[in-house]
């Protein structure tokens, strides 16, 4: 008896599997980390290192004037440069061309008689025999050991001050009816054109199957100017949810039709035949008994119609526009790469709050996924 062995190609598939799962995995991770991190420590170093030391340049401006206080006959500006942050400082200068100068305990003259000292646990001692002018205070540049820090602030200032809770709700007010409307509509479709018979039901089936290849971007614009006529003429608001939810149910109409098609056509014709034999009409026999069976393929869909009207901006940019009321995350995650494409700290935390309902809804239905697309894929009627 020779002993099974398997044959390269199948290593090869799973080794780009697991490549496939670590590729998106570690970026996904990487995110996830990079948005509780402090975000003077994004920029210092990657994050991968987030549960390490790292080492940042800060600089620090003292009180000016105002801040003097009158101690033994001379004048003292004092303070922490880390701003009671944890850490240590290894030097600190007062040039920003020799930003590592002195040693930390050195006290250095700086200008007309006036000192400064720098502790290793980041405080500061200026002392002037005279009194201090001027409303702006002393520059320090200091180089110091950070030790690893994560907040919940980056998500707070998300939250709240950027408008992304709002946006939030959007995209849940479009993505949850755009995704229940078509996979109702389609598996009534898909119903008809399997078990039902009618005049040209192989020529309705057969225009499902070409309109999978129409580009969304070539079909947009003809349909939004069919919307607004049709709004004129009633006299209704152009962009509303309503437009968006039809939108969306045309575009994903056809492949949602021909994948629970496939797999519907593909059940046993003696559950139906049984059924109809005990009184069932369609109705009965589509709410009783197809719907329980496809719940792999239905699920497997709205997996992919609420990962696309979750992550969609083209529609919802020109079905609903970009006003406070309505805008999506998407478009509102647009807006701060422009305008806060520097703040690192609110970019990350912005984009995995933005993945975290996709991630919940994929991993929750997943289990549905293979089941029903391959179901689909070998059967048919």
């Amino acid at each position: 008896m020779y002993a099974h062995k398997r044959s390269p190609l199948v290593w090869f598939s799973h080794i780009t599997v697991l490549l496939l799962v670590v590729l998106w995995t570690v970026p996904t991770f990487g995110l996830l980390v990079t948005s509780f991190r402090d975000k003077d420590q994004i920029v210092a170093s990657g994050w991968w290192t987030a549960l390490s030391t790292s080492t940042q340049n800060l600089i620090y401006r003292t009180p000016g004037a105002d801040g003097q206080v009158e101690e033994d006959g001379v004048y003292v500006i004092s303070g922490n440069a880390l701003e009671g942050s944890a850490g240590e400082v290894a030097s600190f200068g007062t040039s920003s061309l020799r930003p590592s100068e002195y040693e930390v305990g050195q006290t250095v003259d700086i200008d007309d008689g006036q000192t400064l000292t720098v502790d290793e646990n980041g405080d500061y001692r200026m002392v002037s025999q005279e009194p201090f002018e001027g409303r702006r205070g002393q520059r320090i540049f200091v180089t110091a050991e950070i030790p690893p820090r994560f907040t919940l602030e980056n998500y707070r200032n998300v939250l709240t001050s950027e408008g992304i809770g709002q946006s939030f709700l959007n995209s849940l007010t479009v993505a949850i009816p755009s995704t229940i409307i078509p996979v109702l509509v389609a598996a009534y479709a898909a119903y008809a054109l399997s078990w039902m018979k009618f005049p040209f039901r192989n020529l309705l089936l057969a225009i499902v199957v070409g309109l999978l290849v129409v580009p969304l971007q070539m079909s947009l614009i003809p349909l939004l100017q069919m919307y607004n006529k049709i709004g004129q003429t009633f006299n209704v608001p152009s962009k509303t949810y309503v437009g968006i939810w039809l939108a969306h149910m045309g575009f994903g109409l056809p492949l949602a039709v021909y994948l629970l098609r496939n797999y519907i056509a593909g059940l046993p014709r003696e559950i139906m035949e049984s059924a109809r034999v005990d009184g069932a009409n369609d109705f009965t026999i589509f709410n009783k008994i197809i719907l329980p069976l496809s719940y792999p393929a239905l699920a497997s869909f709205a997996i992919f119609q609420f990962l696309w009207t979750w992550n969609d901006l083209l529609v919802a940019t020109v079905f609903l526009g970009n006003s406070e009321q309505t805008i999506v995350l998407t478009a509102r995650l647009r807006e701060l790469l422009g305008s806060r494409g520097g703040n690192w700290e609110i970019l990350t935390a912005s984009a995995f709050i933005s993945i975290i309902v996709p991630l919940i809804v994929f991993f929750a239905l997943q289990r549905y996924l293979v089941r029903g697309l391959l179901a689909g894929s070998v059967k048919g009627g």
